[in-house]
């Protein structure tokens, strides 16, 4: 029979071993499925929000971040948001060239996450690119 601090000790081992394989996997904080980026999503200050945007183009689940979200949430979550005038003139140009065009519409930081309001919401997230 298994004793409590055996089972306790087997437990902590087996999670160390778990923690330390996925740190192996995914040592990078630039990476989506790294942990730092996910202690972030998870509502940790694991990582600096400007170093998060870069990490979010290659995360499937980036729109979950932010659909639904006030303004208010969104400067919680990523520290400040960006009007359109003081956007930089590449994601001014993008804006004035989309189909997004005469919409609402935020900045995340000084990136070129665009996010398009709708009743006070975020209703879309788009990366300004290539445009």
């Amino acid at each position: 029979m298994l004793r409590p601090a055996g089972a306790f000790a087997a437990i902590f081992l087996l999670a160390i071993v778990v923690l330390g394989s996925w740190w192996a996997l995914y040592p990078g904080p630039d990476d989506p499925k790294g942990l730092m980026y996910i202690g972030w999503r998870l509502g940790l200050p694991t990582l600096d929000p400007d170093r998060v945007l870069g990490t979010m183009v290659g995360d499937v689940h980036r729109n979950g971040l932010v659909i639904g979200q006030t303004r208010n949430q969104l400067i919680k979550r990523f520290g400040y948001v960006t009007t359109l005038d003081e956007a930089s003139t590449y994601v001014r140009y993008c804006y004035f060239n989309s189909p997004y065009y005469g919409q609402q519409v935020l900045v995340l930081r000084r990136s070129n996450w665009t996010i398009i309001m709708k009743d006070g919401k975020a209703a879309d997230l788009v990366l300004a690119k290539g445009c």
